[in-house]
Parts: structure tokens; sequence; C-alpha cells
């Protein structure tokens, strides 16, 4: 399974993979109707940490041995054997928030409005992966392992 890497090296903190990331998760794919017109916003499945020097994008690593799949007491996380992704249920998600708790990285979001969260899940389903493909730097690549 490849990964998203994030380079701070080339991040300058423009918060352009946050915003195309939210288009990504939008019922339209398109930025103005999804900012402008959809009734539920988008949310980013990543943030940009601003620790200067230091400035990167954040988000889920799919961890070998995840803690959130651990402590997830629904069933709402589990980790697909075949792609190696921490998949997501929001339908099985009863919103305790332990995965947010649990996960070292701090990479799962609470979603406002809603007992739910939402994390990265590589554009799955879609043709590319929006953050990596819109970073004007190459602050995030995406590397097969």
């Amino acid at each position: 399974m490849g990964r998203i890497k994030a380079k701070p090296e080339f991040c300058m903190g423009c918060h352009l993979c946050e915003v195309w990331c939210a288009v990504a998760h939008s019922k339209s794919k398109h930025i103005i109707k999804a900012f402008l017109y959809e009734q539920d916003k988008p949310l980013p499945r990543l943030v940009v940490e601003e620790n200067l020097p230091l400035t990167f994008a954040l988000q889920c690593r799919h961890c070998a041995e995840p803690d959130c799949v651990a402590a997830c007491i629904s069933g709402a996380l589990w980790k697909d054997p075949e792609s190696g992704l921490v998949i997501h249920d929001p339908e099985q998600c009863v919103g305790c928030y332990s995965c947010v708790l649990t996960c070292p990285y701090g990479s799962i979001f609470i979603n406002p409005g809603k007992r739910e969260i939402v994390k990265c899940d590589l554009c799955t389903g879609l043709d590319t992966m929006y953050c990596v493909s819109h970073c004007p730097n190459e602050a995030l690549v995406y590397e097969d392992s």
C-alpha cells in the first residue's frame, strides 16, 4: 500500500491541500459549488500544522497496527487487509471519539455538527488524490510501498 508523504521543506502553509481535500469529499467535486452552494459544507481530511519553522500537512498514516481501530467500540473503523487502508464507516460510528483520543498522530478529526469523525481515505474511489495533485510545491507526494 502506498502512502502520502509530507515534505515539510517544501510546504509554505498555503492550505490548498485542505481546500482541495474538502472539494474531493464534497458532493459536487467543484470548488465553487462545494463551498458556496452545498448545504453540508465539505470538510478536509487533513490539517496543515504551522509550527514554525516547520509547516506540514497532517493526515491519517494508515498504520500497520492502528490504535484507532483497536479503540473503536462500534466496528466503524477497520483495517482493510487487501489495501492496507484504515476504513471508516460513518453509518456504524456512534460518535464516542475514542479513535480521536488514541490516534498518536492527531489525524482523526471530529465533524462539528455531527457525531462522527472524518479521516483521510486516500481519495478512495476518485481518480486522483486531490491534496497531492493540487499542491503547488509538491510538499505532498504519493509513494508506493
